[in-house]
């Protein structure tokens, strides 16, 4: 199983930024996509998750990001509006199939003037 992440990069302060994430190599569909991401000296932390019809968000990022899924392209994409400096990290593409976790190999995301 693979999943490839795509979009990462560097943003001002206030700006936008979509990152992508797409699964392949299963013969499965996954049950639920996410994101989470790793600023330096800190741990991972779940940026935002989907399921069949639900969606959680952390805290942190309510309001100024939007996950969503392509099913028919196993798809999952991540929205980034008003970023902020504590946003930058490495984010991380998640997803579950056949009850197994699996994880891209990150994309970083820099906010910064």
């Amino acid at each position: 199983v693979q999943l490839v992440e795509s979009g990462g990069g560097l943003v001002q302060p206030g700006g936008s930024l979509r990152v992508s994430c797409a699964v392949s190599g299963s013969m499965f569909s996954p049950t639920a996509m996410g994101w989470y991401r790793q600023a330096p000296g800190k741990q991972r932390e779940m940026v935002a998750r989907i399921g069949s019809g639900t969606t959680d968000y952390a805290d942190s990022v309510k309001g100024r990001f939007t996950i969503s899924r392509d099913n028919a392209k196993n798809t999952v994409y991540l929205q980034m509006n008003n970023l902020k400096p504590e946003d930058t990290a490495v984010y991380y593409c998640w997803s579950r199939i056949a009850m197994l976790p699996y994880w891209g190999q990150g994309t970083q995301v820099t906010v910064s003037s």
